[in-house]
């Protein structure tokens, strides 16, 4: 989905803010949820596997409701649609807070995730339509790092807050800053929306091996990523006996960023994108397995979740470029399936983890399932996704398009 202004605003970067905002609120209560899993069970008296899926709920609607409502409300002006979303997203963290039981709260998670997948893409596409074509990397990265600003600081913030005020009020500090964000969508200039791509082509596209075995590879990196992360807090606990998670969430965090600020440069200068692939799963999976030893000292856990953060969140780059060469002419929606197949599988992760500890495993033995879901990948990686990049390369290419649409994750 794209925008384009009808008139450049003499205050662009202020609107942007008011964007980045409303990004900031998605990351924080798109992994905040995580860190309250325990306060969340115990106040609804239902077991944290059980609470455990309204991440399930929430990813899986970002990832599939999400595109379906962007199909829905296309060509609609930005703002309504930017509005729309928020407004949505809003009223499910308020329900959330009020939720007194967890059907109520499951179905909440599902509208906030709904709002949150609709907001995302229209926020970056309207942010760089107002920063114009010589903004437009700057106007991105204030929007996406309100997002992933909201998930390395906002997330421990949100967690220190609900140990004085509740789970609850942590929501309510999220509900706020939708209703804020909200109300400076109002202040947007009038902008139009094209069409995002079709379901349709959402789907034909998946019969491209290349491009097929590369979205497979990150759906199982989303499973393994936020499987456990959903599950730290019990983790944590069972395995290192720690009851507070903000600390462990910093280093994860921390990683994070430097993932998300390194990997692109070192694509760009290796030019190797299935290489790098190829490592950052390999660091992934260790550091899933060493995390269980790792987590007798509360010293060395650091080291494994700085990796795990640093690797889960540069995955996604260089599997980008790998579906833009797969698909040079038909990249947004490619980029598009990726993102899709990363929440879906942040959804069957958290949906799974779940699973596997109602099923009677140990919370501390969770790294070794999800470490052997990112060697799955990595095997598949290695196999089919280098099978059809050597078929591929083997007939001629087409000729690569003039312009390259911005990649929004």
């Amino acid at each position: 989905m794209t925008a384009t202004t009808t008139r450049a605003p003499r205050h662009g970067s202020s609107f942007i803010l008011l964007l980045a905002l409303g990004a900031f609120a998605l990351g924080l209560d798109a992994y905040v949820m995580a860190g309250l899993l325990p306060r969340v069970a115990d106040d609804l008296a239902v077991s944290e596997a059980s609470a455990g899926q309204m991440v399930t709920v929430f990813t899986l609607c970002y990832a599939l409701a999400a595109p379906v409502f962007a199909t829905a409300l296309a060509g609609r002006p930005a703002k309504v649609v930017l509005a729309c979303a928020l407004a949505v997203f809003t009223v499910g963290n308020a329900l959330t807070a009020l939720a007194p039981g967890l059907p109520v709260l499951l179905v909440a998670r599902a509208l906030a995730g709904i709002g949150a997948g609709l907001y995302s893409p229209m926020a970056a596409a309207t942010a760089a339509g107002l920063g114009g074509a010589e903004r437009r990397g700057r106007s991105l990265a204030l929007v996406m790092g309100g997002m992933s600003i909201g998930t390395v600081i906002g997330v421990p913030i949100g967690v220190l807050l609900a140990e004085h005020v509740g789970w609850r009020g942590t929501l309510w500090l999220i509900t706020a800053l939708g209703v804020v964000a909200l109300g400076g969508i109002a202040l947007l200039p009038r902008t139009e929306a094209g069409p995002p791509p079709a379901l349709r082509d959402r789907v034909r596209i998946l019969t491209d091996g290349r491009v097929a075995s590369v979205a497979v590879v990150s759906l199982l990196g989303g499973v393994a990523s936020l499987g456990l992360y959903t599950y730290l807090a019990p983790f944590l606990s069972d395995a290192a006996g720690l009851h507070e998670t903000v600390g462990p969430m910093w280093a994860w965090g921390a990683g994070g960023v430097l993932g998300s600020l390194l990997i692109g440069r070192v694509v760009d200068r290796t030019k190797r994108p299935f290489a790098v692939v190829a490592c950052v799963l390999t660091l992934l999976t260790a550091a899933h397995l060493v995390m269980p030893a790792a987590a007798r000292f509360s010293w060395a856990l650091a080291v494994p979740l700085v990796v795990w953060g640093a690797a889960g969140w540069a995955l996604q780059v260089p599997q980008q470029h790998q579906l833009i060469a797969a698909q040079p002419e038909q990249a947004p929606v490619a980029v598009a399936l990726n993102s899709s197949a990363v929440y879906l599988g942040s959804a069957i992760g958290s949906a799974l983890g779940g699973t596997v500890i109602a099923a009677g495993v140990a919370p501390r033995a969770l790294p070794y399932c999800t470490a052997g879901l990112a060697l799955l990948a990595l095997v598949l990686h290695l196999s089919a996704v280098r099978h059809f990049t050597r078929r591929a390369q083997r007939r001629p290419a087409p000729p690569a398009p003039s312009v390259t649409a911005p990649t929004v994750r």
